[in-house]
């Protein structure tokens, strides 16, 4: 049961984000000039990190196939992200369902579905604007997805929370810096980087209060479930239809992708913050951890005793 010792700090966390979101949020369908024609050529994201850069797949494209396949990329992530939120949006439902409606956490948790409602449809509109496929996620992780949104508790909301946030993050950050790349991505990425950094805060607030009301065991399981949570958001986060846009096989072309260095850096990069923060916290430790080092999601992480 959560003491009020427990509640109330986490609940002055949540009225200061209450605050911000009141003082510094966007609207898209304003902030956003979606008859601005896109620039020809442009990448929709680093060159460096493009699934195939560096294979010999790569350097069979052309430039302008090289700075389409980034943006269909781009799309994918996009898709996918419209997809983590409506799960995460489901979570945080309940979540307010069984709150107090007066207290600042149930308030900010609704602030936070009213963002990702505005996100979701600004990513929407943003895959039609660049001509994206429209990428579903696999099988799997539809059913995976549902299950998760609809039976978790509090420890894998937001867990999972800070782990596709952080990810999203991370590449948007890079993307919103880089003045060469598509300028739409770049806002779209500036609109969700601002708005995402008052979720995570709050996702990590409430993950601390959660974790440390576990046990032995039952962190260990939590452990083993995020872990198939990571693997499944990591694997879904490009859709290997995206290839089929420059004439690549998507068998062949994904399988190159798994096998590339330099993308398998690349998420091991964006997942960096989202890995440290669990590994201080001692979420990512013992048999889990070798699973996501053999994924290289701890690539980019030093070394930590089992």
């Amino acid at each position: 049961m959560t003491t009020n010792a427990d509640s109330a700090p986490s609940d002055r966390v949540a009225e200061r984000l209450q605050r911000s979101s009141a003082k510094h949020s966007y609207d898209p369908d304003v902030d956003i000039d979606w008859d601005a024609p896109l620039v020809d050529g442009a990448y929709g994201k680093p060159a460096h990190r493009c699934s195939l850069y560096g294979t010999p797949l790569w350097e069979g494209l052309s430039e302008r196939q090289r700075a389409e396949l980034s943006m269909q990329e781009l799309g994918a992530s996009t898709a996918s992200g419209v997809w983590f939120e409506l799960i995460l949006m489901q979570g945080l439902t309940r979540y307010a369902y069984s709150a107090d409606p007066t207290s600042h956490r149930a308030q900010y948790a609704l602030t936070e579905i009213a963002d990702e409602c505005r996100h979701s449809t600004m990513f929407g509109k943003a895959i039609d604007k660049i001509d994206g496929i429209v990428h579903r996620p696999s099988r799997f992780g539809h059913r995976a997805g549902k299950l998760f949104g609809a039976v978790v508790g509090p420890t894998l909301l937001f867990s999972g929370a800070i782990y596709v946030e952080e990810l999203a993050d991370a590449m948007q950050r890079e993307i919103m810096r880089d003045e060469s790349l598509q300028p739409l991505g770049r806002m779209v990425s500036r609109i969700h980087v601002l708005e995402e950094a008052r979720h995570i805060s709050f996702a990590k607030d409430e993950l601390e209060r959660a974790w440390r009301s576990h046990g032995p065991l039952a962190r260990e399981a939590l452990r083993w479930a995020l872990t198939g949570m990571m693997l499944v958001a990591t694997e879904e986060f490009l859709h290997p239809k995206v290839y089929t846009s420059v004439g690549l096989d998507p068998r062949e072309a994904k399988r190159v992708a798994d096998s590339n260095p330099h993308w398998r850096q690349a998420k091991a990069d964006w997942a960096r913050k989202a890995v440290e923060l669990f590994a201080d916290m001692g979420i990512i430790r013992g048999p889990s951890s070798a699973v996501l080092r053999r994924a290289g999601l701890l690539d980019s992480v030093q070394r930590r005793p089992a």
